[in-house]
């Protein structure tokens, strides 16, 4: 079932939404739907996003949610037009750069608070903030021909809100050598660092991500969701903080429904029934 986004339209495409909203049973599929300009991360881009991220917390049949894009490009970053435009300004955009970076960062933030897992299906290059909104989803899968990159120092702009997601998905090295080169690296380099999970051939990386999609739908979406919080905030604790936080999650967690029916259907060898709670 298509269900509209939010009523923001693509800058020269009459009636065509930016992003597009696509129900499979309890999965979403969002996918970015402005290739003329390589699905850039615009004022209207991240407005629905927002909205649409929003939205889908509060409908309790969606389990899991696909980002997909069309085009050559997941996203190539900021619109840089837009907001070379704002220098114009009489502050030369400061005030505007501020409240568009901090749209942009309440945006990869809802993607980690976000109640269901968010699975990012690459097609092609994620550049600076689309590499950024890649490292923030929770899972990723890339087709073998995309490219991945930080390059904002290439132009002058270091890409340090890409930075605070990129360096807590791969290792320090790593992501000091794609901000500071701006580098392009391949979807097996990307792999072998810890930013996405799987390669698979172009052209089924939505199939991919849905059929992992699926495989998390299947799972009561109460349990996924206090694991999903409690892997985010654990990872920000000393190891004493964390084993203390995590004790007390699983505590909580084995008087939930859904774990006595589990933990039953377990040990009596049948399928469980979720009550999702």
């Amino acid at each position: 079932m298509n269900v509209p986004s939010p009523a923001i339209r693509a800058e020269g495409a009459i009636n065509e939404p930016v992003l597009l909203r696509e129900d499979m049973d309890s999965i979403a599929v969002l996918t970015l739907n402005r290739p003329q300009s390589r699905n850039a991360l615009s004022e209207a881009m991240l407005a629905a996003l927002g909205e649409s991220l929003a939205a889908i917390a509060d409908d309790k049949t969606i389990r899991a949610i696909v980002l997909a894009a069309k085009g050559p490009a997941f996203s190539a970053g900021h619109d840089m037009k837009e907001m070379t435009a704002r220098r114009s300004d009489p502050d030369r955009g400061r005030a505007y750069f501020k409240d568009l970076l901090d749209r942009c960062s309440a945006v990869m933030q809802a993607v980690v608070r976000q109640r269901q897992p968010v699975i990012a299906a690459i097609q092609g290059t994620a550049a600076a903030a689309g590499c950024q909104l890649v490292a923030s989803c929770d899972l990723a899968v890339a087709s073998r021909s995309a490219k991945f990159s930080t390059p904002g120092v290439h132009i002058g702009l270091f890409c340090s809100t890409p930075m605070v997601a990129l360096s807590r998905n791969i290792a320090r090295k790593h992501a000091m050598e794609m901000l500071l080169t701006g580098d392009m690296i391949s979807a097996e380099d990307a792999m072998r660092m810890g930013l996405v999970n799987r390669i698979v051939p172009p052209g089924s990386e939505r199939e991919e991500a849905i059929k992992i999609a699926r495989q998390i739908a299947s799972k009561s979406s109460h349990v996924v969701k206090i694991g999903k919080q409690a892997f985010y905030r654990q990872i920000e604790m000393t190891l004493e903080e964390a084993y203390r936080y995590a004790s007390e999650v699983m505590t909580e967690n084995m008087l939930a429904r859904d774990a006595e029916e589990g933990i039953g259907a377990f040990i009596e060898k049948r399928e469980p029934k979720w009550q999702d709670q």
